[in-house]
């Protein structure tokens, strides 16, 4: 059987990189050849992760077609989120929890989008329902990801497919799941060793809105008024951002994980910044409050939508 590749999207996040490697090993045991790579690097919860489970991260790529003729994805599907050449390539499975936008193929294949809080909720469905195993390490990267795109259970997005999920998990990987989950959680706050450019790239997805380019950046931390210190900083390089990759718009969320309410930073022509107005309300100074906000996914992304199509 020829090889595939398994990715998440760029600038990937723990959801992207764990169930990349969970995806990969059930296509494996299921008859396929495939590997686990990354668009990106390891963000420092990811790497906690890594670690503590006994992974290494998988190699980056910037290109897919060089090396297999197939691909298959997960925890993305918009062509602007994937690697530069998915147009070369052949997808021929999508595992993901996003809307479906933008995403054409020449021929059919095989899709699974469920609207739950991560997607290792849904791997860990199809590995039951294929009766695999999970092994043991793997059970903690999976439960992993699934506490850092629900915050541990709290973000709106969560669903009861995903408590079953880490319920399952953690009994597998024989962990604690608060003890455990504040601490993978906390792994990725520390922001005072990053540059603002760091920072406002570590988590970022680029989305097309009605003919415009809008980039989102989320920043989680655990204290916010260290964060929105630096505002001046991140305005001057979100800018620069929106200047060299022409961006229409630039939001920078910044989530504090501890009490989740969200503070958001806003750049971009003054149209497009108007229309982000009739979403979340008055943006002062650059700034706005955004009480209760930790998902881009169901939280920023539709009522954006909504409101550049109006």
């Amino acid at each position: 059987m020829v090889k595939e590749l398994v990715f998440g999207h760029r600038n990937p996040d723990t959801d992207a990189i764990g169930t990349a490697i969970a995806y990969s090993y059930l296509q494996n045991q299921l008859g396929y050849d495939t590997e686990a790579v990354a668009l990106g690097k390891p963000s420092d919860e990811t790497k906690f992760a890594l670690d503590r489970f006994g992974f290494q991260a998988p190699r980056v790529i910037e290109t897919a077609a060089n090396e297999v003729t197939a691909v298959m994805l997960v925890d993305h599907n918009e062509p602007q989120q994937s690697v530069s050449d998915l147009d070369k390539v052949k997808v021929t499975h999508v595992v993901d929890h996003h809307r479906i936008m933008n995403f054409n193929t020449v021929e059919p294949l095989w899709y699974r989008a469920e609207p739950v809080g991560c997607t290792s909720t849904i791997v860990w469905q199809l590995f039951n329902e294929n009766k695999v195993e999970i092994p043991q390490k793997l059970a903690g990267l999976m439960l992993s990801a699934i506490i850092s795109d629900t915050l541990l259970l709290k973000s709106p997005t969560t669903t009861d497919y995903d408590r079953h999920a880490v319920a399952s998990l953690a009994k597998l990987a024989n962990v604690d799941v608060q003890t455990y989950g504040l601490s993978l959680l906390k792994a990725g706050t520390n922001i005072a060793d990053k540059s603002e450019s760091e920072l406002i790239d570590l988590d970022a997805k680029s989305f097309k809105l009605n003919g415009h380019q809008v980039r989102i950046a989320q920043i989680n931390t655990v204290d916010l008024d260290e964060a929105m210190a630096r505002q001046q900083q991140f305005v001057a390089e979100m800018e620069k951002v929106c200047q060299s990759e022409h961006y229409d718009l630039f939001l920078c969320v910044i989530t504090n994980i501890l009490d989740s309410n969200s503070m958001g930073i806003v750049v971009g022509q003054n149209d497009v910044q108007a229309l982000f107005e009739k979403a979340f309300g008055k943006v002062t100074n650059h700034t706005i409050s955004l009480p209760g906000v930790v998902s881009r996914k169901k939280q920023i992304v539709p009522p954006l939508t909504k409101a550049f199509e109006a």
